[in-house]
């Protein structure tokens, strides 16, 4: 069978929108997500912003039962917000030597698509109170915090869906 240009020019179209086809279909495990190693002045950017951006600063690890537990919440949020000045970041108190055989597995098999990075500061007492003077330590505890408005709220326990959303929509005024 003879080909034409064109039918020749179809089948390497066709054979192209394939191969993009399945670049964007790959397994998450296939996907290289990166989760960055950070100091605590990484972290002060998300606390000390002036901008008019809510985030919302889940302190985690891989560990932690009830941390793993309320992760899709996290992500919910950052879904439902999409578009708007809500910014969801995730914090791995992990161990930094666990990064590539833990963390990073770890929010790939989850498919994390929030802001994650493994905060290396060893010292807690160094850093602690930055976040909140009434953390004790223990996770999962999350931040909300918008210093344009003077809004901040510290919550040291797990959160439900329902728990984000309401302090998102009256305290923090976001409706989705």
């Amino acid at each position: 069978m003879k080909y034409s240009a064109s039918m020749f020019a179809r089948r390497i179209l066709l054979f192209c929108f394939l191969l993009v086809g399945l670049a964007l279909n790959k397994p998450a495990a296939a996907q290289n997500r990166q989760v960055p190693l950070v100091k605590l002045a990484h972290l002060q950017k998300y606390l000390n912003s002036t901008s008019d951006t809510t985030y919302v600063i889940n302190f985690w690890a891989t560990w932690c039962k009830p941390c793993i537990e309320e992760l899709p919440n996290f992500e919910a949020v950052q879904k439902q917000y999409a578009g708007q000045p809500v910014q969801v970041v995730l914090v791995s108190m992990d161990f930094a030597k666990d990064l590539e055989k833990k963390v990073i597995p770890f929010v790939i098999r989850r498919q994390l698509k929030s802001t994650v990075f493994l905060l290396d500061e060893p010292d807690q007492n160094a850093w602690i109170d930055t976040v909140d003077p009434s953390w004790s330590g223990a996770i999962p505890a999350t931040l909300l915090v918008n210093n344009r408005r003077k809004q901040r709220i510290f919550l040291e326990k797990p959160l439900t869906l329902a728990q984000l959303q309401e302090h998102l929509t009256t305290k923090f005024s976001h409706n989705p």
